[in-house]
């Protein structure tokens, strides 16, 4: 009998929207999904953490260390082709910070429209820069860069995605070398200002990429779990780079009647610009292309079935099996997303 996980960042609602969220989603199997289980548990973030939810636990089940930060960087460079060898490196996205007079904020990489002509252009510009402070940079694509910094190893950084559309006051790297970041990343937006790539950008209707964002840091020596089976769909590059099955429907990994796990990020851009209309049409289509295929499974070939959907602040996790799917007595809701 195999084991599905589905992770589903930012499928709970916002405790503040939850009521009139749950109230206009029409999911009566994943109503069926979330009330006929064997177990369920729910976590709130750490007051501190510098990652998602989603992304901690990613990181635990791909057998790396999760504390405050992520290791993902040696496991993406591994999929992109690139060796980490020894050293400690970060995943580096090209970014562009809006600044105002009273707050700094990240816009979504989802949106930035980065072309790899463009990205290329820019990150070959850079890479003098960061060499003369001894720091090698190599290109993964467009939107995901790797530098080597042996001596930031303790650098207190946060996620791209738990810093976007959040005030980055709160959320810019930490520690004793914070500043040397700082130095190299005004440095390198001078550099970018008024860049050819950076003009092309804005008469197309795009925001300037001004800035670079590092995280994930994580020795060469960090492996992730061979043994994982992890699928994605409308994932950032490099979750992608990091899953063995990057553009495998969940139908046809259902239909191989193998263990696997199957993470669909396309609730999270929708989510962070707080669009709840295309969320809601987005978790229309999880019941079409999702929900409903994995309770056909869990009346077939599939013995357990384990759900883990997020929020910014929490993640929770339900557990159903094909025999807890037969107790009819429990009227399926959707009120376990509620808070």
């Amino acid at each position: 009998m195999t084991e599905i996980t589905l992770v589903l960042p930012f499928a709970l609602p916002p405790p503040e929207l939850a009521p009139d969220l749950v109230r206009a989603l029409d999911a009566p199997v994943l109503a069926a999904l979330l009330s006929r289980t064997s177990s369920q548990q729910a976590n709130a973030a750490a007051a501190d953490a510098r990652a998602l939810p989603h992304e901690l636990w990613l990181a635990r089940s791909l057998g790396l260390a999760a504390g405050r930060t992520l290791p993902f960087a040696a496991a993406a460079m591994r999929g992109y082709g690139l060796d980490p060898a020894a050293g400690n490196w970060f995943i580096v996205n090209p970014a562009h910070i809006v600044i105002s007079r009273t707050f700094l904020m990240m816009t979504d990489s989802r949106r930035l429209g980065l072309v790899e002509s463009h990205s290329r252009a820019l990150f070959d510009s850079a890479r003098p820069y960061f060499d003369d402070r001894g720091h090698t940079l190599l290109y993964g694509d467009a939107m995901t860069w790797f530098m080597r910094a042996d001596g930031w190893a303790a650098l207190d950084t946060a996620s791209l995605d738990a810093a976007t559309a959040m005030n980055l006051t709160d959320w810019l790297p930490l520690g004793e070398r914070a500043l040397d970041y700082r130095k190299l990343q005004n440095e390198v937006q001078m550099l970018w200002h008024g860049h050819p790539a950076n003009v092309e950008r804005e008469a197309r209707g795009f925001g300037a990429i001004n800035s670079f964002w590092p995280w994930g840091g994580a020795s060469g020596l960090d492996v992730a779990s061979p043994t994982s089976n992890l699928a994605c769909a409308g994932a950032p590059p490099w979750l992608a780079a990091i899953a063995h099955k990057h553009g495998a429907s969940f139908t046809e990994l259902l239909a191989a009647g193998r263990d696997f796990t199957f993470c669909d990020a396309s609730l999270m851009e929708a989510a962070l610009a707080a669009d709840w209309a295309a969320w809601l049409q987005h978790m229309q289509r999880f019941e079409k292309d999702l929900f409903t295929p994995l309770l056909g499974a869990l009346a077939g070939s599939a013995g357990k079935a384990r759900l883990v959907l997020s929020h910014r602040n929490a993640l929770a996790e339900f557990t159903t099996t094909s025999l807890a799917q037969r107790k009819f007595w429990r009227r399926p809701t959707l009120d376990r997303l509620l808070p």
